[in-house]
């Protein structure tokens, strides 16, 4: 599966909502993003994502060890990332069903 250049707009949502679950590392971010069918998303575009939320403070990250190699650095939802990932989530609602709306009139 090759990037989608819209998820530029949506990374962070599915991040946050990723992270709302469980915390992770990103590896296993990106593992999870490809398993659910979102995308296939690159070191390049993963990891400046992820450094964003941490500055936002929307996420909190932590280092763990890891038994497969160097240690690994977690990422958390933060409070103030769970009050976004509630907006967003909302606003992503919305836009869905706009978009449903559209395409769906020419999938008929």
């Amino acid at each position: 599966m090759t990037p989608r250049p819209w998820l530029h707009g949506f990374l962070d949502l599915c991040l946050l909502a990723m992270l709302r679950d469980q915390p992770d590392y990103g590896y296993g971010l990106a593992q999870r993003l490809a398993t659910a069918g979102v995308a296939d998303i690159p070191g390049g575009t993963l990891y400046p994502a992820l450094l964003r939320l941490e500055q936002q403070g929307l996420a909190e990250p932590s280092w763990a060890p890891s038994g497969a190699g160097p240690r690994r650095k977690y990422y958390a939802i933060t409070p103030a990332g769970r009050d976004v990932l509630d907006t967003q989530t909302a606003e992503w609602r919305l836009f869905r069903d706009g978009v449903d709306s559209l395409v769906g009139e020419h999938i008929r």
